[in-house]
């Protein structure tokens, strides 16, 4: 368990990136990397630890023992059908192979209503409505969408690097991302714990950005004056969607503001500054838009123009900075690690690259001398209109959406392979980093949160790296020398 000592102690992290600050005796984590991938469910991404050779059925039930994973193999809810279920088939990762991902699924908030199929009397999900689900083929693709789109799991070939790290180091099976809708406001939880429009607000961006065609590659506190993101008040009651539009710039305190108060080194890795995947480009403060919005072009603050700026921009696989900063020693005390679209797992903007990108991260960490005192903590946005068995606990208008996976890679695993039951959020990894370096809560998702103790064991000697075998088209993904590569909507 994460523990607090009596008396404080200012110690530097092993790299050079790594200001001094406040850290707890007892703890010995000193560098968080957080890897955030795009729009997939436990049931969607990982069938294969149900599946040999990968895995093996007895491994996954729907009410399952301390060592099975909370995975459904069959008979998949769906109120659609006339025989109330549908059984689930197999589609590749990527937009390339025998059974392309080529189609998109709707995950506004919209579509969370729809697949919960929400009992407002109990405010309880049936979890029996994905195929309510919208489609949105590429142009031009054949035989799309498949039959039953929304019920369709990842080919276990296309994960393999995942399934291995779920079953070297731990998964997590009841991690629901806090908020119920799309990208936008889901990075924004993963660094604030909420999507408020301002500190104190009642309500919370609830969808992506729209009102101009290219609002995905465009938006953020630089987006043009026709762009809007839809707020939803969160004192309504659940099943709510009432959503009013707002300009994308928002102002609330972030996890990045403790850190530097703290004296605690961060860097933000992203895509481009138009992304509606770079959180610190809608936050006021952090981007200084210039000239102010709705007419600006530019993020002018220190975080983005400094002579090494804290939010790093335009990250492919083949230039990340991620890795030479750990290859340098210059590894921050907490790093946010966004992909561009090839590598970033979403439907019908990824080339199946996402594994290698993953595991090029986590192998880079595990075998430097980082290793010893750093957490890796993989999680995804949100659930991208997949099929999902398990049923969130709903608090009001917009909050807990469904479940996403987690792993957790650590020298202090409380065992190998171990399967946590315990119920996170988003708010969970801020709760983990606030207590590992003894910072105040934000007050937002944090504050009720876990902070993922079950998944450590401190007292024990740190176990050695395992790395993790690179799949097969490591090496053309690695190479990819496209530019980042923004989602097309969400």
């Amino acid at each position: 368990m994460l523990g607090t000592a009596s008396f404080l102690l200012s110690l530097n992290g092993c790299g050079g990136g790594s200001s001094p600050g406040t850290v707890s005796v007892s703890n010995k984590i000193q560098h968080v990397v957080i890897i955030f991938q795009e729009n997939r469910t436990p049931d969607n991404l990982f069938q294969g630890l149900c599946i040999a050779p990968y895995g093996s059925p007895g491994a996954c039930s729907t009410s399952p023992s301390a060592t099975q994973y909370n995975i459904q193999t069959a008979n998949w809810l769906n109120n659609q059908s006339s025989g109330g279920v549908t059984q689930p088939g197999m589609i590749d990762l990527g937009t390339v192979g025998s059974s392309p991902d080529n189609y998109d699924l709707n995950h506004a908030h919209a579509a969370f209503l729809a697949m919960c199929d929400m009992n407002t009397s109990t405010n309880t999900c049936a979890m029996d409505g994905a195929a309510g689900v919208s489609v949105g083929c590429t142009s031009g693709a054949a035989n799309c969408p498949p039959a039953n789109p929304q019920f369709l799991y990842v080919n276990p070939a296309d994960v393999q690097p995942y399934l291995q790290m779920a079953q070297t180091y731990a998964f997590g099976d009841q991690m629901f991302q806090t908020n119920q809708g799309p990208s936008f406001p889901a990075h924004q939880f993963i660094i604030s714990g909420t999507s408020a429009p301002a500190t104190g607000s009642s309500y919370l961006v609830a969808d992506n950005p729209a009102g101009v065609p290219s609002a995905s590659a465009n938006t953020n506190c630089t987006a043009p004056s026709a762009e809007y993101v839809d707020e939803i008040n969160s004192t309504d009651p659940p099943g709510s969607d009432t959503e009013t539009p707002i300009f994308p710039c928002l102002d609330h305190q972030t996890l990045t503001d403790l850190l530097d108060t703290a004296n605690l080194s961060w860097r933000y890795y992203a895509p481009s500054l138009g992304s509606l995947w770079t959180a610190p480009a809608a936050i006021n403060h952090m981007c200084v838009p210039s000239p102010a919005p709705p007419n600006a072009t530019a993020c002018t603050g220190a975080d983005f123009t400094a002579t090494s700026p804290k939010v790093v921009l335009n990250q492919t696989q083949a230039n990340a900075q991620i890795l030479s900063d750990i290859a340098s020693n210059q590894l921050q005390t907490v790093s946010w690690i966004i992909p561009d679209g090839d590598d970033s797992d979403h439907a019908k903007s990824n080339n199946g690259c996402g594994p290698s990108w993953v595991t090029s991260i986590v192998n880079a960490v595990g075998n430097s001398p980082y290793w010893s005192n750093t957490a890796i903590i993989i999680t995804w946005d949100d659930w991208g209109g997949w099929y999902d068995h398990v049923g969130p606990q709903v608090i009001n208008s917009y909050e807990y959406g469904f479940r996403v996976p987690i792993m957790v890679i650590s020298p202090y695993m409380v065992k190998t392979g171990y399967i946590s039951h315990v119920t996170h959020n988003f708010g969970s990894i801020l709760k983990f980093v606030e207590s590992t370096f003894n910072l105040p809560s934000l007050g937002y998702a944090d504050a009720t949160s876990d902070d993922l103790s079950d998944f450590f064991n401190f007292s024990q000697s740190p176990k050695a790296f395992q790395s993790i075998t690179p799949p097969t088209d490591n090496a053309t993904c690695q190479s990819d020398t496209d530019g980042p590569l923004d989602p097309d909507d969400d």
